[in-house]
């Protein structure tokens, strides 16, 4: 009888934990929501005032390098009492909690996959605001490195079949076959997409490793260098008409001189890389946009690879066409 009765708790003991397991492994769904869209958690009346202020200072900074001021990231605020089913599933969250001690926590994939959920608390809202500010960089580069790979996942569904670019370059580079490629040398390749208002372009080519020297005057010679490219390949819609004086219009892309470009050093493919952001314009032409630069470092052949990517969508935000373009440069893989 004691027998049996053991073998009777064991199995409930079994199917228990098997239960468990099921339920701790069930499969999250799929987090939902635009690109660049946080939703901030937080109750109303903590949204309306010093808190909120906090919050919407670090979320909705101006992008450096845009023609008009938009932007970080748009956001939409939910009170906690609604905070439940579909609302859980956007991407990027941020929540707020009071009465609870000091703490700032970054947490993957809590209501859906891929997801970052950012968690800050404090007991008073002084508390609060210190602890976002004090890591105002960390939230700003945990939401952007989310939205970055989503959109990289996005663009993956449908990757274009150009060789060409690996056997020139010795390089790969990631972005979806809805571009085409508008100029191809042996060196040299651009790239664009066509939008609603315009297109988005990349600029891909190599130049000898002395061509570029980390120096005082490191801004004006990657100022240069995309100046000559894009007399060379980009030209206006003018370029070799006649005036009516005779002479011929010149019209190519330029780097806009009442803009100071905006240069930083980063990493691309764990190599270093200067990356570069300002402004273009169309010489002798009513044509411009913002563009972002990227120069690798490539010590073992000797080269500079430079990627550039810029937009022309003249009437509309250019912030998510922005982020497109820095994640395919960012796909780069030199061989």
């Amino acid at each position: 009888m004691r027998n049996i009765i053991f073998s009777a708790v064991l199995l409930v003991l079994f199917v228990s934990c098997g239960n468990k397991k099921s339920s701790d492994d069930k499969l999250l769904s799929d987090s939902s929501g635009n690109i660049n869209n946080v939703s901030v958690v937080i109750d109303n009346e903590l949204w309306d005032g010093s808190i909120g202020d906090a919050i919407r200072n670090i979320l909705t900074a101006p992008i450096y390098g845009l023609p008009q001021d938009e932007p970080m990231f748009t956001i939409s605020q939910i009170p906690p009492s609604v905070f439940s089913g579909f609302v859980t599933k956007n991407r990027t969250i941020l929540k707020i909690e009071v009465n609870k001690e000091a703490r700032f926590e970054a947490l993957n994939n809590v209501y859906a996959q891929p997801q970052k959920v950012i968690v800050v608390s404090g007991k008073s809202r002084e508390q609060i605001i210190e602890t976002l500010n004090d890591n105002a960089s960390k939230i700003v580069k945990t939401f952007r490195s989310e939205e970055m790979a989503e959109r990289t996942r996005q663009m993956a569904k449908s990757p274009h079949k150009f060789s060409s670019i690996q056997k020139k370059l010795g390089l790969t580079i990631q972005f979806p076959s809805v571009y085409r490629i508008a100029k191809e040398t042996d060196n040299f390749f651009w790239i664009r997409k066509d939008i609603t208002t315009g297109t988005t372009n990349l600029m891909i080519f190599e130049v000898p490793y002395n061509a570029i020297k980390r120096n005082d005057s490191l801004v004006s010679q990657i100022v240069r260098l995309r100046d000559s490219i894009g007399k060379e390949y980009i030209k206006g819609r003018q370029d070799g008409e006649i005036k009516q004086d005779g002479e011929k219009i010149e019209s190519y892309m330029t780097t806009e001189g009442a803009y100071a470009p905006f240069i930083s050093e980063t990493i691309v493919d764990n190599k270093p890389a200067i990356e570069t952001k300002g402004l273009w314009d169309l010489k002798a032409d009513f044509m411009g946009g913002p563009f972002i630069n990227y120069a690798i470092e490539d010590k073992i052949n000797k080269r500079w690879v430079i990627v550039e990517g810029f937009a022309f969508a003249p009437s509309v935000e250019k912030r998510d066409y922005m982020l497109e373009l820095e994640a395919i440069i960012k796909s780069v893989k030199i061989n």
